[in-house]
């Protein structure tokens, strides 16, 4: 992202005004209701208000217009996600599309990389996919196994990830593959982007408890991709897999909003209230500790907004928001049942209790997707609190003579 001129009080007045003009006209779209087992129907209404935000002047507001964005600062996007707060987050289905595929494009892309994928990609017309982990290289990323070589001017890719969110929705993907075995495991990795309606990519979703299907394992046999379809530079892809992922939290923390926001404890003070228990003290008490982590989440957040709006890229602080928001998950575990009463195990078609329910079942995500809460300890430790690292007993051994996930000799 590039930053611009800072704009004057004027300029943002008259921004401002735009961004709410544009939210009280589509800033509270239909509500997707129903299983959607397979994200159809929400996928298509984030597609839709995204197009809708392009049109407006108002998608990737830092991006460079010569790669579709609107070329604004940073106080600009400041702006928009302090309007933006007050709706319905309308673009959940492009975390990852737009939290994490695009701003890795736009550092380690080629700038023909950019202008050929990054203006679909603002506009919400693709959707993109990340896909790191895989059945022996789940928390150890770097252990992954799925080859890829090059041939002539293609790159061939062979191999399996799984818990990629959206495989079977996205028109491309940001992979990683290993491009050297012979070298340290950190060290012979390299990302590439995929088509992901390729017949050589095979999409198998993964049944949740809750009915969905919103992931995915995806299968790799002998996928042919262009040559300049490397991402960055030839066996730096560990380096680039970090930075994806420090967006990844990033994005996952701190959302598509911005200041101070308290959702969940807003929905169990109205479902509370609803219910009749609003009074009871235990259960304000609960509500008090989501809304107190919520805060504090959103300030963790302010600060990460306000390190990139200096120009600096997401670093490991961002696991701060991360872990902020799987601790409010496990709170909301314990606090909804109470609250909801025993609905949420037996409703009626139309009742809020069945949102709750699959709430529940879905919120267990939050603390493994995108780095277990385990793992956000570990980097908070080592790379924020600067404490000692584990012990590493594969340091400075080659890949090809690791014993590790399903690779045995």
């Amino acid at each position: 992202m590039t930053e611009t001129a800072a704009p004057d009080d004027a300029e943002l007045d008259a921004f401002r005004a735009r961004c709410i003009a544009f939210l009280e006209e589509h800033g509270t779209p239909p509500l997707v209701t129903g299983p959607d087992p397979r994200s159809d129907k929400s996928v298509k209404a984030c597609k839709d208000f995204q197009n809708k935000l392009a049109d407006a002047g108002l998608a990737g507001i830092t991006y460079p217009t010569e790669f579709g964005g609107q070329g604004l600062s940073r106080a600009h996007d400041r702006v928009w996600r302090e309007e933006y707060a007050k709706y319905p987050d309308s673009t959940s289905q492009l975390t990852i599309s737009q939290g994490m595929a695009l701003p890795v494009l736009n550092q380690f892309g080629s700038d023909d990389q950019k202008r050929q994928f990054m203006p679909d990609n603002i506009r919400g017309n693709t959707l993109w996919c990340q896909m790191f982990s895989e059945p022996g290289a789940g928390s150890d990323v770097a252990s992954l196994q799925t080859k890829a070589v090059r041939d002539g001017d293609q790159w061939i890719i062979n191999g399996q990830k799984v818990w990629t969110t959206l495989a079977h929705q996205s028109e491309y993907g940001i992979l990683i593959a290993r491009t050297d075995p012979d070298v340290v495991k950190h060290a012979g990795i390299s990302m590439f982007m995929v088509d992901m309606r390729d017949p050589a990519v095979e999409i198998r979703p993964i049944h949740q408890i809750d009915g969905g299907m919103h992931f995915n394992e995806v299968f790799f046999t002998d996928l042919a991709i262009p040559a300049d379809w490397l991402v960055g530079e030839l066996n730096n892809g560990w380096n680039q897999a970090t930075a994806m992922l420090m967006y990844e939290r990033v994005a996952i923390g701190t959302g598509s909003v911005g200041g101070i926001t308290h959702p969940y404890a807003n929905r169990l003070i109205k479902s509370a209230t609803k219910a009749g228990t609003i009074t009871d003290p235990n259960i304000r008490q609960d509500i008090m500790r989501v809304y107190s982590q919520e805060v504090a989440k959103s300030l963790v957040s302010m600060r990460t907004r306000a390190e990139m709006k200096a120009g600096r890229e997401p670093g490991p602080g961002g696991s701060l928001g991360k872990l902020h928001g799987a601790i409010i998950m496990r709170l909301m575990r314990e606090i909804v049942g109470p609250i909801a009463g025993a609905e949420m195990m037996a409703w009626e078609d139309d009742n809020s209790s069945n949102q709750w329910s699959q709430f529940m079942l879905s919120s267990f995500m939050a603390n493994i997707a995108g780095g277990t809460d385990e793992i956000q300890r570990n980097i908070i430790g080592d790379r924020v609190l600067g404490l000692p690292r584990d012990i590493s007993v594969d340091k400075g051994v080659p890949f090809n003579e690791l014993k590790v996930g399903t690779q045995s000799a």
